[in-house]
């Protein structure tokens, strides 16, 4: 079983409960925010009713290729491996 941490004093008022856990604080923020993301996405594909809106397909490719790449990225985030920093070289 896992290690329970506890946040510290300064980290706790960001956190919200006084004592919550990391693991309790991000299931509590990667919730809200990922159901706020999820909204947002929604009312994007609203712009998809070819009644009310008209776009070309160079703008859908646009906007869906930036959001790929802000995803990637936040993905990145996550993996362990690229949480080592860097080491710069010349040669």
């Amino acid at each position: 079983m896992a290690e329970v941490t506890r946040l510290s004093p300064v980290d706790e008022d960001q956190a919200g409960a006084s004592n919550e856990t990391k693991r309790e604080a991000f299931v509590r923020l990667a919730e809200r925010r990922t159901n706020a993301v999820l909204d947002r996405i929604r009312i994007l594909s609203n712009l998809g009713n070819p009644y009310a809106y008209e776009w070309e397909e160079e703008d859908i490719r646009r906007i869906f290729g930036v959001i790929d790449e802000e995803l990637r990225l936040a993905r990145q985030r996550f993996q362990h491996k690229n949480r080592r920093r860097r080491e710069f070289k010349l040669r």
